[in-house]
């Protein structure tokens, strides 16, 4: 991953592992599909609980992100959670 300065100026480029994603990225993708099935056939309270894992396990996955980078550089939240969801789809498969 290329870092750039808050005025555009290259920092460097950090590394790390996506090992350690997997089985997030596994879970949250079994997650998201019953919440799609559960849309469905499924009460509100019930999707609502569903939901609530989803985010549960997206915030999970997002302050591993920010752990990966902690020596190297820092990220908010919000900004975790982005790279998180853009991790996420580069890993969908089709």
């Amino acid at each position: 991953m290329e870092i750039l300065r808050t005025n555009g100026m290259p920092r460097g480029t950090v590394s790390f592992s996506l090992k350690p994603f997997r089985r997030i990225i596994k879970d949250y993708f079994m997650i998201c599909e019953a919440y799609h099935d559960a849309i469905r056939t499924a009460t509100t309270a019930q999707i609502e609980a569903i939901d609530m894992g989803r985010r549960g396990l997206h915030n999970e996955g997002s302050r591993l992100f920010e752990d990966s980078l902690r020596n190297s550089v820092e990220v908010d939240f919000n900004t975790s959670r982005r790279l998180f969801t853009l991790i996420c789809a580069l890993h969908r498969r089709p």
